[in-house]
């Protein structure tokens, strides 16, 4: 019988929560849609321009696989510029989840641990999981702070890598220089792979984002242009860090993904010279918006500095997330119960990546099914 052929790591897993909303979002009419964790806005006409044109003149093949000279050149440029790492090199991937999927084959052997933070992005135990690791979850709650402590003694002889998401998917939160600091240095004296999932650093609102790579160069860094840009479907991203690791890597990709989609990493080189600074700007004031109405209509809101996502807890005699979702979803709000990235089912997840007009109909919801 065909589900006997199954690999047992089919079976680790069910499809994404958020991906099951978005299906539900597409059956809906005129839905609040507060779910989806993607820019809202037009990707710039430069860079549409530039990806039509590298189609019609025909770089359509296979690029090389660490990418095209152009691009790497850019891209690597900016990060001698920051780093002034001797031995830091960029590679090219098939968008930031790609480049995720890559240090997870290349680092973790079946049984290691790699330490995660709770609330955490729900790819990553899914990834972990995939090459036979176990996620040993640290707790961030009530504020999504990292303490440094907490990592400390979730340290053991399996443990392989620490992974770190700032600003952060679902909280919002960014990590302060003092804790990725820490962070880096904690790492570096156990010998540690840190891998830094920065593909929100462009939307970062109170203070410049901190990577961990200023204080340990052997951080291997994901980065991306899908959110910066609004090239979600694009799959392009990049990561870089030391070079025996960046070659095993690319090793890898040649093997799976081949090459990042090679017209759209001409397209790439424009986004580099392209100012999103007014987005930004205009999903700060989003930022504003939620989190005022929120904190205004009673909602228990951590502070959320960057990414486009806040993290509300749900209100006393409301019920679990899941149950308070289902309650905004009947009123035709989609959002995301939290224990789709979390071990607990207390908070829920709002994206702010959607018109003025939207955010305020669903804070209207939000008032009214909320705090009584």
């Amino acid at each position: 019988m065909p589900h006997s052929w199954l690999a047992q790591r089919t079976s680790e897993f069910d499809s994404s929560g958020i991906r099951k909303v978005f299906d539900l979002a597409a059956k809906m009419t005129d839905p609040i849609n507060l779910s989806i964790g993607q820019p809202d806005f037009a990707v710039p006409d430069a860079i549409k321009a530039a990806a039509i044109d590298a189609i019609q003149n025909d770089k359509n093949g296979y690029s090389v696989t660490q990418g095209i000279p152009e691009l790497q050149q850019a891209l690597q440029a900016r990060v001698d510029a920051q780093y002034g790492h001797a031995d830091r090199r960029v590679l090219v991937t098939s968008g930031t989840s790609g480049a995720l999927v890559l240090a997870m084959l290349t680092l973790v052997d079946p049984g290691d641990e790699v330490i995660c933070f709770d609330p955490y992005f729900v790819m990553y135990p899914a990834l972990v999981g995939m090459v036979g690791g176990r996620c040993v979850m640290v707790d961030t709650y009530p504020d999504f702070r990292i303490d440094i402590e907490k990592v400390a003694a979730a340290i053991t002889p399996r443990t392989k890598m620490i992974l770190l998401n700032s600003p952060a998917n679902p909280t919002g939160t960014v990590a302060t220089p003092e804790e990725v600091e820490a962070l880096a240095l904690l790492a570096k004296e156990h010998n540690i792979a840190l891998l830094s999932d920065e593909i929100y650093r462009d939307f970062t609102y109170d203070t410049p984002p901190a990577s961990p790579a200023t204080h340990n160069e052997q951080t291997i860094v994901v980065d991306g242009f899908s959110k910066s840009y609004g090239v979600t479907g694009w799959r392009l991203g990049w990561v870089h860090g030391p070079s025996a690791i960046i070659d095993k890597l690319t090793m890898l990709q040649q093997y799976t993904f081949v090459c990042a989609p090679h017209p759209l990493q001409h397209a790439a080189i424009a986004a580099l010279e392209t100012d999103i600074s007014p987005h930004v700007a205009e999903y700060r004031q989003r930022r504003d918006l939620i989190t005022t109405g929120l904190r205004n209509a009673g909602y228990e809101v951590a502070s959320t500095g960057g990414a486009f996502y806040v993290f509300p807890k749900v209100p006393d005699g409301a019920g679990t997330g899941t149950e308070f979702v289902t309650q905004a979803i009947e009123n035709q709000l989609l959002i995301i119960p939290g224990n789709i990235f979390s071990r607990r089912d207390t908070h829920f997840r709002i994206s702010y990546a959607a018109k003025i007009e939207t955010l305020k109909r669903g804070l209207e919801v939000l008032k009214k099914i909320g705090p009584q």
